[in-house]
C-alpha cells in the first residue's frame, strides 16, 4: 500500500446550523417569562430596538395624531426656526436667557446621548408600574428560618453569657432537619476544657428544651423519644417501639413485634398511633421553599361552536417590539460615518431577527399546541383518564416540521386547560397493547386505572402484584408484573404487605 498526496474534486451535502438558526431554536425553547427576559436583555443591549407604545394606546394616539395633523404645519417651522436660530430671546429675563442657551449648547453638543422617545402618556405610566408591582409581587418574602426562631426563644430563659453563646452557637450547629448530628467533643474540637465540654452539655439540654419538640436529637429516633412526655399514653411502649422497632413497623410487620414484645396487637396498634403524630424531622417545616410562578404559554377555549381552540401566551412586550425608525434613517443618511452606519446595520438586523424569532415561535407553539389539542380531544371533555397515546413524531407529522422542533416547542411550556393546568410533555404518553386486541392504552390511563384498584381494595387482604396484572387484564389493559411494581414505584404506593391491615 502506497500513500501519495493528491487534488481531487468530490461533491458533499452537509447540514450547517447557522448561529441565527441556534438561536432561532433557543427563542424557541424559551417559556413566556424567559421570554419576557431575553426581551428586556435585547432592550438595554441593542440600542435600535424599541417597545410600540403607541399599540399599547390606541385611543390615546387618534386624539394625538387628531392635534398634530391640525398643527403639523406649525410644528416643522418652529423645529426648522430653532435649528437655525440659537440666538433666540426668552423673555426680558437675562437669567432665563442664559439657562435657555446653556440648554441648547447641550441639546446641539450631545444629541446623542439625549433620550428621543415620544413622551409617555399617564396611562402608559400607570401599566408600566402595574407591570412592575406584579413582578415584585410573585417575589417570595424571606421566611423565618430554623435558627432565627430557636434565638428568639432564648429571652424566656435565664441564661448566664456564656452560657447562652454557648446556646446559640449550638443552634447554629443544627442541620435542616434541626439535628445536631456530631458528638460534643467533635463540636468543641480543640477548645475542648472540661469546663466547655460541661458548658456545651448544659448548653444542649437547653436546646431540646425549645419548641420545636425534638430539636438537637442526633438522629430521627433520638428525636422521636425527645418528644415522648409522661402524660403520653403508652410511653413506655412508645420507646420501645422506636427504640427497637421502627423498620419492622415502616415494613408492617406487626405480628413479629409481638412475638418479640409480648405485647398484644391492638396495642402496639394504639402505640402506632400515637408514634405518627411524632415529628421525626423537627426541622423541615422551617425549608426554604422555592415559590413557582407558573405563567401558562398556551391558554385552551372552547368557542361558540364547541371547538376547542388554543391562544398564545407570550407577554406584552413582544407585541410592541419594533425597530427604531430614527435609527433606520440614520443608517440610510449617506452623511452619517461609515463606520456607525455599518454598526446600525448590525444592531438593526440583530432586531429584526429577534423579532422574526419571536413570530416564528408563535406561529410554531400554536400549530403544535392545536395539533395536540385536536388529538386529546377526550381528555378535555372527559378527563385525564381518557388521554390517549401520542408521540412527538405524529405532531411533527401533522404540523410538518422536525421531531425536534415538537421537543423544543414543548419543553417548560404549560397548556391552561378546562381540566387544569398542565406541561405539554404531559400529553405525549406511550402505550400498553390492549389485552382483546383494541386501541392501545396510554400509560397514563394504566396507572390511574391501577390506583383505582388499589383505592377500592380490602386493605385486610390486599391485591398482590399478581392479582393486580389479572385484574387490569379483566379490564381490558395488558400489562406485565413489572410493569405494575414499577407503576406502584412511581405512585408512591407500597407493596401488599406494606398496605395490609392487621387485624386485631
Amino acid at each position: 500500500m502506497r500513500f501519495t498526496l493528491g487534488q481531487e474534486l468530490r461533491q458533499e451535502q452537509k447540514q450547517i446550523l447557522t448561529q441565527r438558526m441556534i438561536q432561532s431554536m433557543e427563542i424557541l425553547q424559551l417559556s413566556v417569562l424567559q421570554l419576557e427576559e431575553r426581551i428586556d436583555k435585547e432592550l438595554k443591549e441593542n440600542p435600535v430596538l424599541e417597545l410600540d407604545m403607541e399599540s399599547a394606546d390606541s385611543t390615546e394616539n387618534t386624539t394625538e395624531e387628531a392635534f398634530e395633523g391640525t398643527n403639523s404645519t406649525e410644528t416643522e417651522e418652529t423645529e426648522t426656526s430653532f435649528e437655525h436660530e440659537p440666538e433666540i430671546r426668552f423673555g426680558s429675563t437675562s437669567g432665563s436667557e442664559e439657562e435657555f442657551q446653556i440648554a441648547y449648547d447641550f441639546a446641539k453638543n450631545y444629541s446623542d446621548t439625549i433620550d428621543e422617545s415620544p413622551a409617555r402618556s399617564q396611562d402608559w405610566i400607570e401599566n408600566q408600574n402595574e407591570y412592575r408591582n406584579d413582578i415584585f409581587a410573585n417575589i417570595p418574602s424571606p421566611s423565618q428560618t430554623l435558627q432565627d426562631y430557636l434565638i428568639e426563644q432564648l429571652g424566656w430563659f435565664d441564661l448566664s453569657p456564656p452560657l447562652r453563646a454557648m446556646v446559640e452557637q449550638i443552634i447554629n450547629y443544627l442541620d435542616p432537619n434541626g439535628y445536631f448530628p456530631s458528638d460534643l467533643n467533635d463540636f468543641l474540637g480543640t477548645n475542648q476544657t472540661p469546663e466547655t465540654l460541661t458548658l456545651a452539655e448544659e448548653a444542649l439540654e437547653v436546646v431540646r428544651k425549645l419548641d420545636p419538640p425534638g430539636v438537637g436529637g442526633r438522629d430521627s429516633k433520638d428525636c422521636l423519644l425527645l418528644q415522648i412526655r409522661p402524660e403520653m399514653p403508652n410511653n413506655d411502649i412508645l420507646r420501645i417501639l422506636i427504640s427497637s422497632h421502627l423498620e419492622d413497623i415502616a415494613a408492617n410487620r406487626l405480628p413479629h413485634i409481638v412475638r418479640v414484645t409480648g405485647f398484644s396487637l391492638e396495642t402496639i396498634q394504639e402505640a402506632i398511633k400515637e408514634l405518627r403524630r411524632l415529628n421525626p424531622y423537627p426541622g423541615a417545616d422551617f425549608r426554604a421553599e422555592s415559590s413557582v410562578c407558573i405563567i401558562p404559554d398556551v391558554i385552551v377555549e372552547k368557542n361558540d361552536e364547541g371547538q376547542y381552540i388554543v391562544r398564545i401566551e407570550e407577554g406584552q412586550r413582544s407585541q410592541q417590539l419594533h425597530v427604531s425608525g430614527s435609527y433606520r434613517e440614520l443608517m440610510k443618511n449617506r452623511g452619517t460615518e461609515k463606520g456607525t452606519r455599518d454598526y446600525i446595520k448590525q444592531k438593526v438586523g440583530s432586531a429584526q431577527w429577534l423579532i422574526e424569532a419571536i413570530e416564528q415561535r408563535r406561529t410554531t407553539l400554536r400549530k403544535v399546541s392545536q395539533a395536540i389539542v385536536d388529538h386529546q380531544i377526550d381528555f378535555f371533555e372527559i378527563g385525564p383518564h381518557a388521554l390517549k397515546p401520542l408521540k412527538m413524531q405524529q405532531i411533527a407529522e401533522v404540523v410538518g416540521v422536525h421531531i425536534t422542533t415538537v421537543s423544543r416547542a414543548c419543553d417548560e411550556k404549560w397548556m391552561m386547560t378546562p381540566q387544569g393546568v398542565f406541561k405539554l410533555k404531559r400529553f405525549f404518553s406511550g402505550a400498553l397493547a390492549a389485552s382483546d386486541g383494541g386501541e392501545e392504552v396510554a400509560h397514563d390511563a394504566v396507572r390511574l386505572k391501577l390506583r383505582e384498584i388499589i383505592d377500592k381494595e380490602d386493605k385486610r387482604d390486599p391485591y398482590s402484584d399478581d392479582a393486580l396484572v389479572k385484574l387490569l387484564d379483566n379490564a381490558g389493559i395488558r400489562v406485565a408484573r413489572r410493569t405494575i411494581v414499577k407503576y406502584r414505584q412511581i405512585m408512591n404506593i407500597p407493596s401488599s404487605r406494606k398496605r395490609k391491615i392487621w387485624n386485631t
